[in-house]
């Protein structure tokens, strides 16, 4: 009888290490990239200065490719007129491989503004500057020419980077 209560306690316990491990990672999956970029834009007052070009042709014009790749999350903004750099793209793709195929979509855009299609010198450094970062599936473009390493420290701090 001594032998079964202890089977049955040792079981019991592995379930409940398996269940805490499963909660872990679907945790780690939950990044709101809405409730990220609002958070930025009021940080930073982009107010209604940003359009959307998350759909159709604004999405193709500014990166070809990206509207053929499966997401489940994706926000592409953009100034309606300004000189300063400020163009961000946020996605969670469907998975890793599909991420990889954003990042090099969305570095062929830094590259080729940083190559003389941003027209000015500052701007043209200031696409120099841009990154594009990877986490998983999530995949962010930031090109801020005045908050640039603070906005990807604040996306690197959502994956505890």
């Amino acid at each position: 009888m001594k032998k079964l209560f202890a089977l049955a306690a040792v079981a019991l316990t592995l379930c409940g290490l398996l269940t805490a491990c499963g909660s872990k990672t679907e945790t780690a999956n939950d990044v709101d990239l809405t409730g990220f970029y609002n958070a930025l834009a009021e940080k930073y007052g982009w107010g209604d200065d940003m359009m959307d070009l998350d759909s159709g042709e604004m999405l193709e014009m500014y990166y070809p490719g990206l509207g053929d790749i499966a997401v489940k999350q994706l926000l592409a903004k953009a100034p309606v007129m300004s000189y300063a750099v400020s163009e961000y793209v946020f996605l969670q793709a469907d998975s890793e491989q599909d991420a990889a195929q954003a990042v090099k979509i969305l570095q062929t855009r830094i590259d080729s503004q940083a190559d003389g299609d941003a027209f000015y010198p500052e701007t043209i450094d200031q696409w120099k500057a841009a990154k594009v970062l990877q986490n998983g599936a999530y995949v962010a473009m930031i090109a801020s020419g005045e908050h640039q390493t603070e906005i990807e420290d604040a996306w690197n701090a959502q994956f505890g980077a």
